[in-house]
């Protein structure tokens, strides 16, 4: 597999900075396409949506994270998680973000959304010092799967673009709103998200390295 790491330093240095409603980078081309090729076929079914409440941890128990164990079975990640975790990755997320990560845990979600999902405006402020958004497939016609972005909990501002191997990068604040209004998923959208969270994260099991903080 081509090296994740660059791809995602190239991504980076190539990304479309954003200012308004908050700052916010648009990237493409994020991963290596056999990565990407990769994590559609990992043998993970599509969970049952039910009801959310916008949120996704209504349905924690059949989230899935690229977790130690998950590294072990199946390589992609393994690949992606220490390409995100890899000293040049992070000096990089560090100059273009203008934040500070060390100390952090890294935390890689792979997100299968089926008609029905939806999230409510959120910040994520808090616990993560860095939100980064990689789509995975292209939605159907006339389908838009992208994060939207809001400049208040009540004002959408517009939607990221979700094609495949596109990105979207913000750093949690007090403005960063966005979630996912409810609309058609023909099929299932697919994504990553990576996050750098606080040293007493609680939920272990979520972390890519739960004992190595980023340096």
């Amino acid at each position: 597999m081509s090296d994740a790491a660059a791809s995602i330093r190239r991504a980076l240095a190539g990304a479309d900075a954003r200012t308004e409603p908050y700052r916010h980078w648009l990237l493409a081309e994020v991963l290596p396409g056999e990565a990407v090729s990769a994590i559609l076929a990992l043998p993970f079914p599509p969970p049952e949506i039910g009801e959310t409440a916008g949120r996704r941890e209504t349905h924690n128990s059949t989230r899935r994270f690229f977790a130690p164990e998950e590294q072990a079975r199946h390589p992609v990640c393994g690949t992606l998680a220490a390409a995100w975790q890899a000293p040049d990755t992070i000096a990089a997320i560090e100059a273009m973000c203008g934040v500070d990560l060390g100390g952090s845990l890294l935390r890689i979600e792979y997100c299968q959304d089926r008609d029905g999902f939806w999230l409510e405006p959120h910040t994520d402020i808090g616990a993560k010092f860095f939100t980064m958004l990689v789509y995975l497939a292209d939605p159907p016609a006339g389908e838009d799967w992208g994060t939207d972005i809001f400049a208040s909990p009540d004002e959408y501002v517009g939607s990221a673009p979700a094609r495949r191997n596109a990105g979207l990068i913000f750093i949690p604040g007090e403005n960063t709103w966005h979630g996912f209004r409810q609309r058609p998923i023909s099929g299932v959208r697919r994504s990553l998200i990576v996050n750098y969270v606080t040293p007493d994260w609680r939920s272990r099991h979520e972390l890519a390295f739960p004992d190595k903080p980023v340096a």
